[in-house]
């Protein structure tokens, strides 16, 4: 049922604090093999974990046993825009963030790390919400959900409310959009989640601007707003629209790295592996 899902591979950059069985390091102790150190037997009573050496060099001839870290599972959630202007292109930018979610998803799970989804446009949406589970079923069907959906012409405020539907416990978020909005406004909102490790994914299509007619009447979106107008195009026009939009990455792409938090683009299409290339690459395992 999933075989046309494609995976990546993800690691995070700190410790987690998860009680669950996971792949990621741990603070918690455990049944790991990474070497914490030593501790008395009365503190941690585990036979099996004593060290002979260690309790021979103790002159008050205490009984030492090792402790180790156990590798823990980590929180990931998908936070996606439903704003109006997700909804462009012949294959809309809903579309395709239904198939990174459905892959994020899948990751996770197989990664054995709780999965969970969070929708929001000019509000969070509460039908397009889903607590972190190691279950992740509902999840699952929210993101298959998501290729159908036909946003309506609303903003994407809701963001700055977000942050109240993430647990305590730092995450991983995948936060999907185009960005589409006024940048002091995602600036509120990346100062509100900064307790967790965000990834930017930046969608846009083609079409929006790379691929408008030279001459014509015209559909355009607003590279800030994500506000549609239909234009009459002449190629001056036009290429002021691509260069508003050069000049939006360039924006977007200096916002997030103030904040170290590296965007990663799609356009038109999602490369799974090109997003386990960004962890390499970006994420200190």
């Amino acid at each position: 049922m999933h075989n046309d899902i494609k995976e990546f591979s993800y690691h995070i950059s700190w410790r987690s604090r998860g009680r669950h069985n996971g792949s990621h390091s741990s603070t918690q102790r455990g049944m790991g093999m990474e070497f914490r150190g030593h501790t008395t037997l009365l503190s941690y009573p585990d036979p099996r974990r004593i060290d002979i050496r260690q309790t021979i060099r103790d002159p008050l001839e205490q009984v030492y046993v090792r402790i180790f870290n156990q590798k823990s599972a980590t929180p990931v959630f998908v936070m996606a825009d439903l704003s109006g202007s997700m909804g462009f292109g012949k294959q809309s930018k809903i579309e395709l963030a239904s198939q990174i979610a459905n892959s994020i998803a899948m990751s996770a799970t197989h990664n054995g790390d709780p999965f969970g989804f969070i929708g929001f446009d000019d509000v969070v949406r509460e039908d397009w919400l889903c607590t972190s589970s190691f279950r992740p079923h509902q999840a699952l069907e929210l993101s298959k959900k998501l290729s159908k959906f036909i946003p309506e012409s609303v903003g994407s405020k809701g963001l700055q409310d977000a942050n109240r539907y993430l647990p305590r416990e730092r995450s991983l978020i995948f936060l999907i959009s185009d960005f589409h909005m006024p940048l002091n406004e995602l600036e509120d909102a990346l100062a509100l989640m900064m307790q967790h490790y965000i990834v930017p994914i930046v969608l846009w299509n083609s079409s929006e601007y790379k691929s408008l007619p030279e001459f014509g009447i015209t559909s355009v979106t607003d590279s800030e707003t994500g506000e549609q107008r239909t234009l009459f195009l002449r190629k001056e026009l036009r290429a002021s629209i691509i260069a508003s939009f050069e000049a939006r990455r360039a924006a977007i792409e200096a916002l997030f790295m103030r904040y170290d938090m590296p965007p990663f683009f799609v356009e038109d299409t999602f490369d799974a592996d090109a997003l386990t290339e960004y962890f390499h690459q970006f994420v200190a395992a």
